[in-house]
């Protein structure tokens, strides 16, 4: 009898088009049995270790290259008595949910226009007590003491913007942009009161150029460069950063712009690998599915580059031959006989 491993519940996830239980996994097997399989998922102890092993054999590192930092929530809005899921705010849902949290890490090559999510936490204070900041923190120190990665730039989302992590950052010698919130406090002088970012008035010359300014709580005299970024009549960005040498807004939404491929990963991940779609109730069983469907958009991606396609295209691609099997000779007939 063939050893089941995780592999093989990687292999199916990467096959599955629509449905990703153990159940649907143990109908189609003809090695498996769902008892197997559910035996698998309780009792295997899978980490982000896994992923950063898989990944470092595909990255493409380059002195230019981005860290992206964000997190996603799985939702889980049908579900009772799975026990990672809490009530947490969703950016996608733009609002409260009912779901299980990841913070997650990409890394951009700039240079080949490619990136990889190298790291990921689930987020659980219920039983490990860590906020979102530390997750952050312990990535990091992940990749600059222990992979030593080389890279230049860190994006990421206003949630993670406070002066420990951006001070972290600058103790690097990295560069970041990152929205502020609009009622984040600046000064723009020692003199002045602090005020709300988005009450501060702009010349046209601090509209292309950006602003000098203080955030509140930090270091006395400690500046960074803000940009005022309209990124439509109904949304306006306000984006700092450390690099006081950057003087155009419209270079700055570009770098802000590569921020974007973390939501890409985010959006791929939930479509294409069953990211979000495990029932299990033990919180085991939901680390180690999380787990497996990023090792698949890790193969994922990397059959995409070397197919020259789409993350997409190549999962979809799958059902090709089915398609035209069943145009050429159907096993279910539209006319009756």
């Amino acid at each position: 009898m063939k050893k089941l491993t995780h592999w093989d519940y990687c292999q199916f996830l990467l096959v599955s088009q629509t449905n990703y239980t153990q159940t649907y996994f143990a109908d189609h097997s003809e090695q498996f049995s769902h008892d197997r399989i559910n035996r698998l998922m309780r009792e295997n102890k899978l980490t982000p270790l896994e992923l950063r092993q898989l990944v470092r054999q595909e990255l493409v590192l380059s002195e230019n290259g981005y860290v992206l930092f964000d997190d996603t929530v799985l939702d889980k809005s049908h579900s009772f008595a799975i026990e990672l899921v809490r009530r947490q705010w969703s950016g996608n849902a733009k609002k409260v949910i009912k779901g299980i949290g990841i913070v997650t890490c990409v890394y951009v090559n700039p240079d080949i226009g490619r990136f990889w999510v190298i790291d990921y936490r689930v987020y659980d204070p219920e039983r490990d007590g860590r906020s979102k900041l530390d997750h952050l923190f312990d990535m990091w120190r992940t990749i600059v003491h222990v992979e030593q990665l080389p890279f230049r730039t860190v994006l990421m989302d206003s949630w993670y913007a406070t002066m420990k992590v951006m001070k972290a950052i600058e103790k690097a010698d990295k560069i970041y942009y990152c929205p502020v919130k609009a009622n984040r406090q600046v000064t723009e002088s020692p003199d002045e009161a602090y005020q709300r970012v988005d009450s501060l008035t702009w010349s046209e010359a601090e509209l292309e150029k950006g602003k000098m300014v203080h955030l509140k709580k930090f270091p006395k005299g400690h500046q960074v460069k803000l940009f005022r970024i309209a990124l439509s009549t109904q949304r306006t960005d306000y984006v700092v950063t450390n690099d006081l040498s950057q003087d155009s807004a419209d270079a700055t939404r570009e770098e802000s712009a590569i921020r974007w491929k973390i939501e890409q990963f985010h959006r791929e991940a939930k479509q294409v690998t069953g990211l979000e779609s495990c029932q299990c109730r033990s919180q085991r069983a939901q680390r180690n599915h999380i787990a497996c469907a990023m090792l698949v958009w890790v193969r994922l991606n990397e059959l995409a580059q070397e197919a020259q396609t789409t993350i997409y295209q190549l999962k979809q691609g799958l059902l090709s031959s089915y398609m035209r099997d069943q145009l050429r000779q159907p096993s279910i007939s539209m006319l009756p006989a």
